[in-house]
């Protein structure tokens, strides 16, 4: 490159984040009494948030105003992508965990980590589209060594050091009276308490309010029922909600435990804005693997967005039904059987519903904490009529977990249904 294109890009460079520089907003807590509020730049801010970082036009549309990372991978490309839809972030610092093989009483690791933050804190700190920092994520999860909580308070004391603009979180995974008392004690440095929750949502600000916990907190996930926590076949599969079912979840859940706390939750972020194989391919994400929104969409829209009218809505998968006096919760079948199932799915408008049936042993490759998964491989060869509404299973030969998998879509989104069932050689 010549000297001149390198004094140009140099130029340029810094405009660019001169620019951003200048935009930089400050994030204040207001506390009244025993009341919080939050302000960007003195206006009124609440969150209205989603756990991932794509589809940002679909977020925008429906009222979603920020998102979260759990690192700060691609960190300026999700700011820039997400100050251009207005969009605000709360980046997460992946602090470490013990299931993983980090070691909280080794001194030199622990300060190493704290110092790849700060240069990670002041690299993105005067990003417009910043407005939180969040320091770990269920970092706690199955672990031995408290010495966890003194890190990450640390770490967000190094934060504060670095950065007076933008408030801190730390993020736990669920809340009980035991945990608690390392938040209070130990996490004295954080502004605001992230609470991850599924099926137990119902029971946080109890627990808050038993131990006296008065600071601001936010459900940093939320959702479906949890597969650990969920009803279970004989066998111990783990039984999803239909999408459907799902949407009422969301539903219920935000308008129950969210909306209504207006003194101490300051925001929630819906999990999951996207897709991931956990447990399934469908159990926790808002847009299913081919891209297309699911019934859970249309539910936080009508959260976020009470008066929003949609161009279209998501079918609505009503019910399965089998041609055989069996519980479809504790479906035991034999090998070589045959079965017909029949869903029953409606749609708002009339549109068209197409219909999609496949099979997949069950998942054997199944972490803890959103840690990563594969998917199991697909079973051909062995339904009949998979693109209809009535689809006929000749059972696997060989002894076994197995999930039976049905979408419906209208074209534009997907509702969604699967059923656990064992095959027995006997």
């Amino acid at each position: 490159m010549s000297r001149k294109k390198s004094f140009i890009f140099l130029i340029l460079f810094f405009c660019k984040n001169f620019t951003l520089i200048s935009q930089l907003k400050q994030v204040t807590i207001l506390q009244e009494n025993n009341s919080y509020s939050l302000k960007v730049n003195n206006q009124p801010y609440k969150i209205i948030g989603a756990g991932g970082q794509s589809n940002l036009n679909e977020l925008k549309s429906i009222g979603g105003n920020t998102i979260r990372t759990w690192s700060t991978t691609n960190a300026q490309d999700v700011l820039d992508e997400a100050h251009k839809h207005g969009i605000m972030v709360m980046m997460g610092l992946a602090v470490k965990h013990e299931r993983h093989g980090f070691d909280y009483n080794n001194e030199t690791a622990v300060k190493k980590q704290l110092e790849a933050f700060r240069l990670d804190v002041i690299k993105y700190k005067n990003h417009p589209a910043l407005l939180f920092w969040c320091v770990g994520n269920e970092y706690e999860l199955e672990y031995t060594n408290t010495k966890v909580w003194k890190a990450v308070n640390d770490i967000a004391l190094m934060v504060k050091e670095e950065d007076q603009y933008h408030p801190v979180v730390s993020v736990t995974a669920g809340i009980n009276k035991d945990k608690i008392v390392f938040v209070k004690n130990e996490l004295t440095a954080i502004d605001i308490l992230g609470i991850n929750t599924y099926g137990d949502i119902g029971k946080v600000k109890g627990v808050l309010t038993g131990a006296n916990y008065t600071k601001p907190y936010m459900i940093t996930e939320w959702g479906p029922t949890g597969h650990w926590e969920c009803e279970k076949t004989s066998w111990g599969s783990s039984i999803e909600q239909s999408s459907k079912e799902k949407a009422k979840s969301y539903f219920e859940r935000y308008n129950a435990y969210i909306k209504s706390d207006t003194n101490q939750c300051i925001g929630s972020f819906a999990f999951l804005w996207g897709q991931k194989q956990e447990y399934t391919s469908t159990w926790y994400g808002i847009f299913h693997e081919n891209g297309k929104k699911t019934e859970v969409y249309d539910a936080l829209a009508a959260c976020w967005s009470p008066n929003l009218v949609l161009e279209n809505y998501a079918p609505s998968l009503d019910s399965l039904k089998i041609n055989k006096e069996k519980p479809l919760n504790n479906l035991i079948l034999k090998t070589n059987e045959k079965i017909n199932f029949q869903v029953f799915a409606s749609d708002k408008e009339n549109d068209k519903l197409s219909y999609q049936w496949s099979l997949f042993p069950e998942s054997t490759d199944l972490k803890s904490g959103g840690d990563p998964e594969s998917k199991p491989i697909e079973i051909l060869n062995s339904l009949k009529n998979n693109k209809t509404e009535t689809c006929t299973l000749i059972c696997p030969k060989k002894e076994g977990k197995y999930r039976l998998f049905v979408t419906v879509q209208d074209g534009e989104k997907i509702a969604y249904s699967n059923i656990p069932f064992f095959v027995s050689s006997k």
